[in-house]
């Protein structure tokens, strides 16, 4: 049985690699081997498998979130917050650059979607610093990492994810992830400041005047998504709101800031609406689909399989975590995110909670890993993103060699974290006791 588990997964990985969408692939190749082997009767678990997803009151953050994200892309606030940085950094070395991901950092904070921050970064900040005379491998790779910054700073519809297939609390991993998020910021910037400080030609200062009104467009500019971030996050922490009900408060939120920026038209609240409902229903697809190929898997008993192959590891809990992260990584090159959040994960988190490792700390290294899938060709949806909208002096091989030190640089901020696990389980604690949990 376990070679058949072994072609299982490799017919899987193929049809996937050759662009069939995955909820599908996931439920035909489920159904396929799973009447094959254990015939049509074992699949009378399912709908209560698909009961459980869509009645899982967790969830409900998701389309939430994606619709507070939708909204803000369209109140502008991504383009007020990059000219008001620029005009603050943009007399220093490497300024832009830095605006870029401190931009980056609070879109992600506010919208955490991926694709529209890189888009929107790649539409009003790439020209720029273009012009600036910026390197274009730095300006591309800065833009396109900072993007993905919404993969780990919550909200993130990824931490929701994989709370749910984990098993551990969403608002839990919010805070988890809030100092990883900042630790990732701070890498950039070391790094940003580093190549302006050698090579000044590659980042130069911008020459321009101060604005008289700085202080004021600076306070303006920040304090609405602030004031957003702390009511979203606030709430959780204090104990004010589950992580969906904060949801719901962050799209209130969303829609009042689009208001305040006169972008809150009918036009655009139908746009919004239809496209939450189309991400949200693609992410609820691939949800039942991972569970029927989850059920056949452990039907076919993948599971005890792979927990004898990992238990058996030379090093014990850290060959594990080695080789779980490295899969992750490398399985990133070839697939999405969300692919590996709900065929892979489930596989490992079992395994990780059979050996005491912390499943918190588990999920944010995961949640860490699975970011660079954005940036590691050949199939980096942000280096897709960022083409699409790139002026025609920036070419793919630009954007290549411009993320590699970006994606060594979240390598290494994986590596500072399983090294110092409280940089991850530090908040969550003061949480729990603040709430008397501890």
């Amino acid at each position: 049985m376990s070679l058949w588990i072994g072609v299982m997964f490799l017919v899987l990985i193929f049809l996937l690699l050759l662009g069939y969408p995955v909820a599908l692939t996931l439920g035909a190749v489920a159904l396929l081997f799973g009447s094959i082997f254990l015939g049509f009767a074992f699949f009378d678990l399912l709908p209560l498998n698909i009961w459980g997803v869509m009645t899982n009151f967790s969830l409900l953050a998701v389309p939430l979130f994606i619709f507070m994200g939708v909204i803000l892309d369209k109140s502008g606030l991504a383009e007020e917050l990059l000219e008001t940085m620029a005009l603050l950094f943009g007399r220093l070395r490497g300024g832009l650059a830095l605006s870029v991901v401190f931009v980056g950092a609070l879109l992600a904070a506010t919208t955490g979607v991926v694709g529209a921050t890189v888009v929107t970064m790649g539409i009003i900040a790439l020209p720029t610093m273009l012009k600036h005379a910026y390197s274009p491998q730095l300006a591309s790779g800065t833009i396109a990492a900072s993007g993905t910054l919404g993969q780990i700073i919550p909200p993130s519809i990824i931490l929701i994810l994989l709370g749910d297939v984990m098993g551990v609390p969403v608002g839990r991993l919010f805070m988890a992830a809030v100092i990883p998020g900042l630790l990732l910021v701070v890498l950039f910037c070391i790094y940003l400041g580093g190549v302006a400080w050698f090579f000044p030609q590659s980042a130069p200062a911008l020459k321009q005047d101060k604005s008289n009104h700085l202080f004021t467009r600076v306070i303006f500019s920040l304090l609405p998504p602030l004031v957003l971030v702390i009511a979203v996050l606030g709430s959780i922490f204090f104990g004010i709101a589950s992580p969906t009900e904060s949801a719901a408060v962050g799209a209130l939120g969303a829609m009042c800031l689009a208001g305040s920026h006169r972008k809150l038209t009918m036009a655009h609240l139908k746009d919004s609406m239809r496209l939450t409902t189309q991400l949200t229903s693609m992410v609820f697809l691939i949800l039942i689909g991972a569970y029927a190929f989850g059920l056949v898997f452990r039907g076919m008993g993948g599971d005890i399989l792979v927990l004898e192959l990992m238990t058996n590891l030379p090093g014990g809990i850290w060959g594990f975590l080695l080789l779980s992260m490295l899969l992750v990584f490398v399985l990133g090159f070839f697939l999405d995110f969300l692919q590996i959040c709900f065929i892979v994960v489930p596989i490992l988190s079992p395994i990780a909670q059979h050996m005491q490792v912390d499943l918190l700390w588990f999920a944010i290294l995961i949640a860490i890993n699975l970011q660079t899938s954005f940036l590691t060709p050949p199939f980096g949806f942000s280096l897709f993103y960022l083409k699409a909208v790139a002026p025609p002096a920036v070419n793919i091989h630009h954007i290549y060699r411009g993320i590699i030190p970006f994606v060594i640089l979240q390598i290494i901020g994986l590596l500072i974290l399983i090294t110092f696990p409280d940089f991850v389980l530090w908040l969550p604690d003061i949480m729990d006791r603040m709430h008397g949990l501890k």
